[in-house]
């Protein structure tokens, strides 16, 4: 299967499916690294000019206000990894996991995180080397971000933590192990990409997007199996006629009765009765589509908040090429 080369902008909820659950390979796009690289400049000269400047040469929520210099900043990015992988509960399935690794991939491909390349292009190579971490499915701080699961994640990243074995799935591995297998080199976190790799809402986004697709195709199985009750129960298919929904034109309401007059025409059960004495159906029948639909326009306003916040910058602070940095 074709490479997908994320730029933290055209992410699509099917790629998710294809690179967590089919093992698409991913990569970094060209244009995406240049601006990734342009960003970490900006957190360079933060360090070099020892400006203060939170999260980067400060520590973080209440240390906001103790500087952080010298070595103290790879010691930083360490310790925040550990401080935060505190998750419990059974981890998260291998598709979930893989989810999680792509979003967060994308959304620092969007160049305002100011990580290096190297640290999106490991996440890639875990995906496409099958190095899965072991993340807790329970432990986020919701609103606050997905800290916990994206600690469990991140400390994969240098060694660190724990991850699935490839050759013996009911079994777990250390990080260290996992990237060794995999000839991935282990990373030493720089100033600020400790932070960015946590800071995200990845881990919900990912459960969601899995969910929610499942949930459209349950939907469509919903109109098939709506359609197959109705026929066998000699069921009309009149109220489904397009007039009818079109003087009250729901979006998902109008899919599913164009779906029901699909796949119930020419049907040789609705022959057989078409001049009953029954002069309507249950509620439960002629108002398939009204209920199905609203299920479609729920479904519909999810996928589009997800397809936003799966090709959005969520960090903080935000790094833009003007030099600036905010939360």
């Amino acid at each position: 299967m074709k490479a997908f080369h994320i730029n933290g902008t055209d992410l699509t909820l099917e790629a998710v499916r294809e690179i967590a659950v089919e093992h698409r390979p991913v990569l970094l796009d060209p244009d995406a690294r240049t601006a990734v690289d342009r960003a970490r400049a900006v957190v360079d000269a933060l360090v070099t000019s020892n400006q203060v400047s939170y999260a980067i040469t400060t520590g973080v929520g209440k240390l906001s206000d103790v500087r952080i210099a010298g070595d103290q900043i790879r010691e930083l990015q360490v310790n925040l990894l550990r401080s935060h992988a505190v998750g419990v509960g059974e981890p998260l399935a291998v598709a979930e996991t893989r989810a999680l690794m792509l979003l967060r991939a994308n959304s620092l491909a969007k160049g305002h995180s100011g990580i290096r390349a190297v640290v999106i292009d490991t996440l890639c190579e875990m995906l496409n080397g099958g190095v899965t971490p072991m993340v807790p499915s329970q432990g986020s701080v919701g609103a606050s971000g997905d800290l916990a699961p994206l600690a469990h994640l991140a400390l994969v990243l240098i060694g660190e933590g724990e991850c699935l074995d490839r050759e013996d799935k009911s079994n777990f591995i250390s990080g260290a192990e996992g990237l060794r297998r995999a000839e991935i080199k282990a990373l030493t976190l720089e100033a600020k990409e400790a932070i960015s790799l946590i800071n995200g809402t990845q881990g919900m986004l990912a459960v969601g997007i899995l969910a929610l697709l499942a949930a459209e195709t349950l939907i469509d199985s919903a109109d098939v199996i709506g359609a197959l009750v109705l026929d066998a129960l000699q069921g009309t298919d009149v109220a489904f006629d397009e007039r009818i929904h079109q003087a009250r034109p729901h979006p998902g309401q109008l899919k599913s009765a164009a779906n029901l007059r699909l796949l119930l025409q020419g049907s040789e059960l609705r022959e057989s009765h078409r001049d009953c004495a029954r002069v309507q159906d249950a509620y439960s029948l002629r108002c398939i589509p009204q209920v199905h639909g609203a299920v479609r326009d729920t479904l519909a306003h999810c996928r589009e908040i997800m397809e936003i916040e799966a090709n959005s910058a969520v960090d903080n602070p935000l790094v833009f090429l003007t030099g600036a940095s905010g939360g």
